[in-house]
């Protein structure tokens, strides 16, 4: 579940949830809807672009996932994305899994997941 705290950043054009702005002392760590930081935390004008220039591009990419039985990561894409829940799917021809399993992740993130 996504900390009360974040702060929830909308597209400003549409109000879709981009991500959220996570208070780091004075500055904000730009994160996904899942709680994935994006870039380093700056003032919160430089964070909420970064959310703006990236939008859900995220979303569409292949991430790596790390798994506690296996010492390299599978690729996985991810299937449903929200502050409740984060789904990816096995792509990866190489994991001993059916390509295409699912696979529920923790949200906020918790490490698990790499670009």
């Amino acid at each position: 579940m996504i900390p009360a705290h974040w702060m929830p950043y909308y597209r400003r054009g549409d109000g879709e949830l981009l991500g959220y702005l996570v208070p780091e002392g004075e500055q904000y760590l730009p994160v996904t809807v899942f709680g994935y930081g994006l870039a380093a935390a700056a003032d919160e004008d430089d964070a909420g672009q970064v959310l703006e220039n990236v939008g859900l591009s995220y979303l569409a990419d292949t991430w790596l996932l790390t798994l506690e039985d296996r010492d390299d990561p599978i690729n996985v894409q991810i299937v449903e994305a929200s502050p409740e829940r984060l789904r990816v799917k096995s792509v990866d021809y190489g994991w001993e899994q059916d390509y295409g399993t699912i696979i529920e992740l923790q949200v906020p993130d918790d490490g698990r997941l790499g670009r």
